[in-house]
């Protein structure tokens, strides 16, 4: 219980302790085996205006990882299987932007040896439980706003007349946002991860749950960045591979 002090599933933040606008646009991923305290912190963060998505273990976090865009991870240290430790070093060793999302790690280890040990690892915060859900909440809004003003320049893609900014999940044509659903705003992170370059189709199957939601999604996705749909320029088929984004530029 000490672990969960003051998470109330059914509490919202007060106004003054709300994180700012941006942050409804935010993605999370809680790495943590306990089952009740992973609820507790995705009902909290939600009702602050995040995205959550949990994970149980490293391995299912890997898989999570390798098809869907994360703006902040927080994770557990002690986990059965791969630990906490071992994950912030894999997600650091990734190269690219993945290899510079920001890590929380919230965990019952708090001695001195075993910060050091977390921030050795990559982590750009280490907060002990139990803790406080208003500090945990402070201490992500400030990691977002150092990652934010770090100097990266935002992903954005262009399709002619359209744009899609990847860091937001936002797509642009002729000057006004044209709705995507989540599977296609999945999608279009994937393929734009490695643009100009085929993706196969079983990796995007693994992002929006079968080769044949991939497919209908991809159609669906034409329609809203091609100019003639029937005719792809930008989201090309590989016969018998994948598909491929290229983007102007």
């Amino acid at each position: 219980m000490s672990s969960e002090r003051g998470l109330d599933p059914l509490a919202r933040p007060s106004s003054n302790e709300m994180p700012p606008a941006w942050a409804d646009l935010r993605h999370l991923l809680v790495v943590d085996d306990e089952v009740r305290l992973r609820g507790l912190l995705k009902a909290f963060l939600s009702g602050a205006g995040f995205r959550v998505t949990t994970a149980s273990d490293a391995a299912q976090a890997r898989r999570l990882m390798a098809s869907l865009t994360f703006d902040l991870l927080v994770l557990d240290l002690m986990m059965p299987g791969e630990d906490g430790l071992s994950l912030a070093a894999w997600v650091r060793g990734r190269g690219g932007p993945e290899g510079q999302t920001p890590i929380l790690i919230l965990t019952a280890r708090g001695e001195p040896d075993d910060r050091i040990a977390g921030l050795s690892a990559g982590a750009d915060d280490y907060l002990a439980k139990p803790f406080e859900p208003r500090e945990l909440l402070l201490r992500i809004e400030a990691i977002l706003r150092r990652a934010s003003g770090s100097g990266r320049p935002p992903v954005t893609l262009r399709f002619g007349e359209g744009a899609f900014d990847a860091s937001r999940g936002e797509l642009q044509r002729h000057g006004s946002t044209v709705r995507l659903t989540g599977s296609e705003v999945n999608l279009l992170r994937i393929l734009a991860r490695s643009a100009h370059t085929v993706v196969e189709r079983a990796a995007l199957a693994g992002g929006v749950g079968s080769g044949r939601a991939a497919d209908i999604q991809v159609a669906r996705l034409r329609r809203k960045i091609e100019p003639d749909p029937a005719n792809p320029r930008y989201l090309r088929t590989v016969r018998g591979r994948g598909y491929m984004l290229t983007p102007d530029g």
